[in-house]
């Protein structure tokens, strides 16, 4: 079936091999109704059936054959649309070994179209291996954007958008998790997770335990008809979860960026110097007070010199 591509032309090398013709990665402009074989990446609704883009139907229905990670929840989703095409099963389990064997039916001229359960493959989804195999054998592959949970969890929280770190799944045992929150803590960004309602009580108390108070979102079933964003600081989310049922759903996690410190006024400074200055050196007491309030410390050692030749001249 042929059917319309929005997109203007643009030309895709392959980094692997620059001298490649641009001609063999186009992408249609909307005067050619004919789809090019390739890989074509799709976003499916994370819960709302209706989220789905009318550029995605139209490929669903032009794509030869559809790549999907279960096939019986991609049935439903084509099913309500209208939308009958051969399914192949893409999981972590058969994706290495199903390479080669995708990549010969584009070359034999076939337009696939790779879709996960939900939202944007990829991202915590199979088909990963399967573009970079693509990228790396010069063959067509452009993404049809649409949902993703990520992003909708980062818009409804409400936390700064401006840097984030999506970080996946936390891991499931206990050992591993905590190394996993560890390696993130000191990242200058916002922080978004996914996890499951089974394991969300201790993942928020790991959370608590090793980035303190910081403000966060717990959001599930976004899109549906029950979607729940609840805003806490983390030590609050952490109480909250381990005393209520499992939530159901899936769920994601967005916790603010490392706090910064309270600005310390020149008066707590002074008054922590003179208490240090009272039983150690200048540079003693300069070197803890400035540890204790996060300050720098040639600032601290020069207010500190200040301060003990002040008191010197008084005396």
């Amino acid at each position: 079936m042929e059917v319309l591509v929005p997109p203007p032309i643009r030309s895709v090398m392959n980094p692997q091999n620059p001298n490649q013709s641009p001609a063999q990665t186009q992408i249609p402009d909307p005067d050619d109704r004919q789809l090019i074989p390739g890989l074509y990446v799709i976003a499916t609704p994370i819960g709302n059936a209706r989220d789905i883009t009318l550029r995605a139907l139209d490929m669903l229905r032009g794509a030869d054959v559809l790549l999907v990670e279960d096939s019986r929840v991609s049935a439903k989703l084509l099913s309500l649309h209208g939308i009958r095409k051969p399914l192949i099963s893409l999981h972590d389990h058969n994706e290495s070994r199903s390479i080669q064997s995708l990549m010969e039916r584009v070359r034999k001229g076939e337009r696939l179209a790779l879709l996960s359960d939900a939202g944007t493959p990829l991202v915590s989804d199979p088909g990963y291996k399967l573009v970079r195999a693509f990228i790396a054998e010069g063959l067509f592959v452009t993404h049809l954007p649409g949902p993703s949970a990520v992003l909708t969890g980062l818009v409804l929280s409400g936390l700064a958008p401006d840097r984030f770190l999506f970080c996946g799944f936390l891991p499931a045992k206990a050992g591993e998790r905590r190394r996993a929150i560890a390696g993130d803590q000191d990242a200058n960004a916002t922080l978004i997770y996914f996890e499951s309602g089974q394991r969300l009580a201790k993942s928020l108390a790991d959370l608590a335990e090793l980035l303190g108070p910081r403000p966060a979102v717990v959001a599930r079933e976004l899109t549906k008809l029950y979607e729940q964003v609840r805003r806490a600081p983390l030590d609050a989310l952490a109480v909250h979860y381990a005393e209520a049922p499992p939530p159901k759903g899936e769920i994601v996690l967005v916790i603010s960026g490392p706090l910064l410190p309270e600005p310390v006024s020149e008066a707590r400074l002074d008054e922590a110097l003179r208490a240090a200055l009272a039983h150690a050196s200048v540079k003693e007491a300069a070197q803890s007070v400035a540890a204790e309030l996060g300050l720098p410390k040639r600032q601290v050692y020069q207010r500190a010199l200040a301060l003990a030749q002040a008191d010197g001249d008084e005396t």
